[in-house]
């Protein structure tokens, strides 16, 4: 099992976002406590499998425990915030490599024609969800993500809001990337019956 503090010292996002909060003093007693509060949630969840542990270890619980904790030192939107704004500074190196392989030559073809391995790899029934997989499309990828480790393990954790930030995040990395145009009409998080994920190279209809 990883260890709960070398989890959060990774997320170097979180700690820049609480300094513009709250007092170096106040930062080390919050991290500290997440800490303790995500070495419990390894604990509990230790006999997951492997696939899901990719998940919850890096991303779900430590987003939950910060954003638990955080919340006894300012206010839940506050709180909330930090775990956005956190997301948001993330997933904008992840745009911005995405950006560069797409254009590479033939890079945005690549790049379609991973997704279906990819997601069943690392986003398939083996890390806790459940899908819809379309027949393949010529210069596009389709998939509906119909239930996820994130929404189930949030909610377990009294914390579901946090799912929407998740799904966002989608968004945030595919949605502005020349070459590609990333279509969705609702999310999981966001009361939606699915994720839909739609991902085709500009200028295909």
């Amino acid at each position: 099992m990883k260890s709960a503090i070398k989890i959060l010292d990774s997320k170097k996002e979180y700690r820049a976002e609480l300094v513009k909060l709250l007092s170096e003093d106040e930062v080390e007693k919050l991290w500290h406590k997440a800490a303790s509060r995500l070495n419990s949630m390894l604990e509990k969840y230790e006999s997951l499998p492997k696939g899901v542990h990719a998940h919850t270890d890096d991303k779900i619980f430590p987003a939950a425990a910060m954003y638990i904790t955080a919340k006894e030192f300012m206010t839940e939107e506050q709180a909330f915030a930090v775990i956005e704004n956190a997301a948001i500074a993330i997933c904008e190196k992840g745009r911005k490599s995405v950006s560069k392989m797409v254009r590479m030559p033939f890079g945005a073809t690549m790049f379609i024609k991973m997704w279906d391995p990819m997601t069943k790899n690392n986003f398939g029934s083996k890390s806790g969800f459940k899908n819809k997989f379309y027949p393949k499309e010529k210069g596009a990828y389709r998939m509906d993500v119909l239930e996820c480790p994130y929404r189930r393990y949030l909610t377990e954790l009294g914390c579901p809001e946090l799912t929407r930030i998740f799904c966002e995040n989608d968004e945030r990395v595919y949605g502005s990337i020349p070459g590609l145009v990333f279509e969705r009409k609702g999310t999981l998080g966001k009361g939606a019956d699915r994720c839909d994920f739609y991902i085709r190279k500009a200028g295909r209809e």
